[in-house]
Formats: C-alpha cells, sequence, structure tokens
C-alpha cells in the first residue's frame, strides 16, 4: 500500500485490516553512512510525543522512528463498525511488522516502553528476523489483577474508567498515582497530560481491552536476539524483581536498575536511559560513526 502523508504532512501507513498507524521518522545520521534504525514504542495513554526528548541522543546514530499504538495518538482505533478487526496479540504484532514492511525496513532495534515491552518479547520470539536487538523499559510480562484495579480509578474495569473519565481525566487519575508518572514540573505535567487527551477515550478503551488479556511469559524462554531490561526501581505496578526474573528466562539478557522516580523512567531517568541504551548497541557493534 501507499505511505500516507496528510495535509499537516503527518506520516501514516494504511493496514490491511483497514486501520492507520501514524508515525514519525527522525534520521539525523551522516547520510551517506550505513545506520541501523531504531522503533520506539510507547505504553499505554502515551504517544509518539511523549518520546521527543530521545530523537536527539539517538538520531544523531540511527533512524529513529516513533509509531503511535492503535488506538493512541494519531493512529485510528476499531469502531463498531470496524467489523473485520480482530483485536489479538497477532493482529497487533503483525501490524508492526506490516509497518517495517511498508517502510521497506527489514530489522530494528525495538525499544518497548511499559506495556509495550510485552509486544516487543512476542515480537522478538515470533519474528526474530525482523529485530536487531530487543530493549524493554519498565515492563511488565502481564497484568495481574492488582494493576487492573489500579487502572480502573475506581469504575468497574479498567476500559470503563477510560470511557467513564476520558482520556484526560483517565490521565489525570494515573497523576495522582504516587509511583507512576513522578515529574514534579508543573507545566511539563500539564503538557503530558495534553498529549494524553489526544487519544480517543474509545481507543483507550479498546486498548485497555486488549492488554488486559494478553501474557508475554510464553514467549521468554524463546527469545533469542540480544536484550537489554531497564528496571525502575521505585514503580507503583512493577517491582525490581519481576524484571529479574525475567533476565533469567531469557539468554544472555542485560539488566539495569534505574533509581529514578515512578515507573516512567524513561522520562525521570531519560539520560542514565540513554546512554545505557546506547553503550548496549555499541556492544552489539552497530554501525557509528
Amino acid at each position: 500500500m501507499p505511505l500516507i502523508r496528510d495535509e499537516n504532512g503527518r506520516t501514516f501507513v494504511e493496514h490491511g485490516n483497514g486501520q492507520k498507524s501514524h508515525y514519525i521518522l527522525d534520521d539525523f545520521a551522516d547520510p551517506w553512512k550505513a545506520h541501523d534504525t531504531i522503533l520506539i514504542q510507547h505504553g499505554f495513554c502515551r504517544t509518539v510525543e511523549h518520546w521527543y526528548h530521545w530523537v536527539p541522543a539517538l538520531a544523531q546514530h540511527f533512524r529513529v522512528i516513533r509509531r503511535d499504538l492503535r488506538g493512541h495518538g494519531l493512529s485510528s482505533y476499531p469502531t463498531a463498525s470496524s467489523t473485520r478487526y480482530d483485536y489479538t496479540l497477532a493482529t497487533v504484532v503483525g501490524e508492526i511488522v506490516d509497518t517495517l514492511d511498508q517502510l521497506a525496513i527489514e530489522k530494528v532495534h525495538f525499544i518497548g516502553e511499559s506495556t509495550s515491552g510485552m509486544l516487543g518479547e512476542a515480537l522478538a520470539a515470533l519474528h526474530p528476523e525482523r529485530l536487531l536487538s530487543l530493549t524493554i523499559c519498565s515492563s511488565p510480562t502481564y497484568l495481574p489483577p492488582p494493576a487492573l484495579e489500579t487502572f480502573a480509578f475506581g469504575c468497574s474495569d479498567w476500559p470503563t474508567a477510560c470511557r467513564q473519565l476520558g482520556s484526560r481525566g483517565w490521565a489525570e487519575a494515573l497523576l495522582r498515582t504516587p509511583g507512576t508518572m513522578a515529574s514534579t514540573d508543573v507545566a511539563y505535567t500539564s503538557w503530558w497530560v495534553d498529549q494524553v487527551a489526544i487519544s480517543h477515550s474509545e481507543g483507550l478503551a479498546g486498548y485497555a481491552e486488549f492488554l488486559s488479556s494478553i501474557d508475554a511469559r510464553p514467549f521468554l524462554p524463546k527469545i533469542r536476539v540480544p536484550m537489554l531490561i531497564l528496571a525502575p526501581k521505585n514503580s507503583a505496578v512493577m517491582s525490581v524483581e519481576s524484571m529479574l526474573q525475567v533476565g533469567e528466562q531469557v539468554r544472555g539478557a542485560q539488566v539495569q536498575v534505574i533509581d529514578a522516580p515512578g515507573h516512567e523512567i524513561f522520562i525521570t531517568g531519560s539520560t542514565k536511559c540513554q546512554e545505557l541504551v546506547l553503550e548496549f548497541y555499541r556492544s552489539l557493534q552497530v554501525r557509528q560513526p
């Protein structure tokens, strides 16, 4: 299918199931030198914009693609009339592969934040030929009942909370939960909520329902690509021990504990995380200047 650029210059790919995925591609590496591609996949309720601050550190050496998840940011989401859409792990992972196919990219370094680490683990197990490496950041392998209860914020369940509170209201509820989005910068948190609010509440609700049912643990012993695990020391929704257990199940995986506030260490511990990711890539002898 032809790539899509809208009237505002924003770029999309359209999948065979009719859904569209928004992405941003940044590449400030020397154009006459061969360089690899990084695909960044944000976690629940975030968007490509929440990862803006990683671009300067990475894009001077790599082609960097940030992609909005299904139902997030400017990517589309299934509606009641989307009868062809099968909201399964195979579909969501397949859309990642299709994005790479349409962009004519054979392999990437995949960075999956929070629940998108589960997508990365499935991708690594099912399509290892598409990955140069896998990095997961603050990533559970599944969402246990206490986490689902936390994200419901007093509603009957997580998807219902997204619908009743709206995307902005759900984000504001998350901000009030200690150990999640822990920035103390009022101006930044206001901007952070504004970016979450771009997503439609129904888009978030559908993805929340999808996440509630998936379990990446069976994929772990099958992963053979180089793997870096960035573990938050102070997350309210997961423990360092749980990420150490992931590392024990993936041969050769490296685990780095990040002592930064909250769950979103890609924000609060961004400098350290970026240093570790670049060091990891150098250890793989990727092509850099």
